[in-house]
């Protein structure tokens, strides 16, 4: 069996804690699927219309995290530290049951989630998996913030810059391929707000939830996390982890080089619906390692794919 084919978990996984924004306290159940389901939500405290799939044309709120919703209205919030840890684990098909609006932040990363999904293992299928190859350059932008996307031969490139006024946090900037570079410090990489804006935040209902044991709080000069950073670039590390969380919104894993400055969940669900909009700008590929497209040639770069 070819570590080309699709993957889901072997065996249940579960995670409990509180949702960032809503403040209240929940628990997510990850389940096996069958092969070509994809990644799916289900709201397990409603009874009727409450399936939710993870598409960038379900996305309905990008104010500080990602929102899905179905037709009837349903959402699940905050999902791209768990899709990005699903991208990065190279899981295609997994049943997330939720019992209630948002996923739970844990500690602001997506490293209890890689913990836990390895603890239990991945289980092949036989079917090949499906990727996004990009054929165009194409941009988003908005005042100051840029996302641009562009082929590539057989990579996920992503190179990503931050700029602040704070000195902390400053002018910092990431180039990483997604599947063949070690990803630790970017699943490690927490959420993260200036003190001063806090008050803000929870005055348009966000954040009710937040503290320090899931966010980077800076006040001027001052990391008020007692532990400090996990690494020298957590700041920009985490905004790649919520760009390769929503773009596993697109439905496959991609082959495509990203550059993004300032971005975050608004130009990245913008650049997707750019891409789908026309079928000239991407090839959806089936990989079997037998019948290889002619335009990807190298098999053995081809593997991190997996």
């Amino acid at each position: 069996m070819s570590l080309l084919n699709q993957k889901t978990i072997k065996e249940t996984v579960s995670f409990k804690g509180i949702g960032l924004h809503s403040g209240k306290q929940v628990k997510i159940f990850l389940k096996p699927s069958e092969p070509d389901t994809g990644v799916v939500f289900k709201r397990i405290d409603l009874k009727r219309n409450n399936y939710i799939y993870p598409n960038f044309s379900n996305v309905t709120n990008t104010d500080l995290n990602t929102t899905i919703s179905n037709e009837s209205g349903i959402k699940v919030s905050t999902i791209e530290h768990l899709m990005g840890a699903l991208f990065g684990l190279g899981i295609d098909n997994v049943l997330v049951e939720i019992d209630d609006e948002e996923v739970p932040i844990l500690d602001g990363s997506a490293k209890e989630f890689i913990e836990k999904i390895l603890s239990v293992g991945l289980k092949l299928s036989e079917k090949p998996i499906k990727v996004i190859k990009i054929n165009k350059k194409l941009q988003i932008k908005k005042g100051n913030k840029f996302i641009s996307i562009e082929p590539s031969k057989l990579s996920l490139d992503i190179d990503f810059k931050l700029e602040y006024q704070n000195q902390i946090i400053g002018n910092q900037r990431n180039k990483i391929n997604v599947y063949e570079d070690d990803l630790t410090e970017i699943f490690k990489s927490r959420t993260f707000c200036l003190y001063e804006d806090i008050e803000i935040i929870k005055k348009n209902g966000l954040a009710k939830g937040g503290s320090l044991e899931n966010a980077v709080v800076v006040k001027g000069e001052e990391i008020l996390n007692l532990d400090g950073l996990r690494n020298p670039k957590e700041f920009v590390n985490h905004k790649i982890l919520d760009c390769i969380g929503d773009l596993y919104t697109s439905g496959y894993r991609m082959i495509a080089s990203i550059t993004c400055s300032q971005g975050g969940h608004y130009l990245t669900n913008s650049l997707l619906k750019k891409v789908f909009e026309d079928k000239d700008n991407f090839s959806i590929i089936e990989i079997q390692e037998r019948t290889l497209p002619h335009t990807l040639i190298n098999r053995s770069l081809l593997r991190s794919i997996a």
